[in-house]
């Protein structure tokens, strides 16, 4: 998997009570090393339990930097560092109207649901009907109904709940979609792997006056995007 290192599949055998004291281990070790700086974040990482949005086979492996299969085709959810990578420099907080590209296993989405609040709008864009079903259970399960889920192609955005407060691209993509530039709102933030010159890194642009200001945070190592704008097509081409 890009470089990874996926562990095999296994029968779980992890208790509710491992998995709560790995979540707590998670979150220190996280915020020891940078990562995790916000208030909000770390209550929402420590709330939701990242383990009911992992394929049974790979759940005891919920909360290892390494990003686990889910169904449909190259999908995976992300490391667990990733979500504080994103959204900490999106500065994503209460009341924020978010827009996700990458619905992965619904994880992210959940996380990004109890940051922004109840005053606050997570829409969760997936290109592949199947991961796109795996994650809509999930978040059905763990009670986020009110999350906006949209199988569509999340390179075009959502433009019919824009303007968005902070965008979220989960996948590489040769160039930012301008769709997505778009429907940023004033002062918006949008978060996005890039590849430049060979190499992904994690790019921030920030709508100021009007204008777009690119600051280059760090390597990264993430899924193509697909569909319009990505270097995978919607069939996998």
């Amino acid at each position: 998997m890009q470089g990874w290192i996926v562990p095999p599949p296994k029968t779980p055998t992890k208790s509710e009570a491992d998995f709560e004291r790995e979540r707590l281990e998670k979150v220190s070790s996280l915020t020891r090393h940078g990562y995790l700086k916000s208030d909000r974040v770390r209550q929402a990482l420590l709330k939701v339990h990242r383990e009911e949005f992992i394929p049974p086979e790979y759940r005891d492996y919920a909360y290892l930097e390494v990003p686990l299969p889910l169904p449909g085709e190259h999908a995976t959810i992300s490391c667990p560092h990733s979500y504080p990578l994103f959204y900490e420099p999106l500065g994503l907080d209460e009341g924020h109207r978010f827009l996700e590209v990458g619905l992965g296993s619904g994880y992210g989405a959940a996380v990004a649901r109890e940051v922004v609040g109840a005053e606050g709008l997570v829409v969760a864009m997936e290109i592949d009907p199947v991961t796109f079903a795996f994650a809509k259970r999930n978040l059905q399960t763990a009670g986020y109904d009110d999350v906006v889920l949209v199988n569509a192609d999340g390179g075009l955005g959502h433009p019919e709940l824009a303007p968005f407060d902070r965008v979220s691209v989960t996948a590489a993509c040769h160039e930012i979609p301008p769709p997505l530039i778009a429907q940023l709102g004033r002062d918006g933030k949008l978060i996005a792997p890039v590849t430049e010159h060979g190499t992904q890194v994690l790019v921030l642009l920030e709508k100021v006056d009007d204008t777009l200001q690119k600051t280059v945070l760090c390597e990264v190592l993430y899924m193509s995007l697909r569909g319009t704008y990505g270097a995978v097509t919607a069939n996998g081409i």
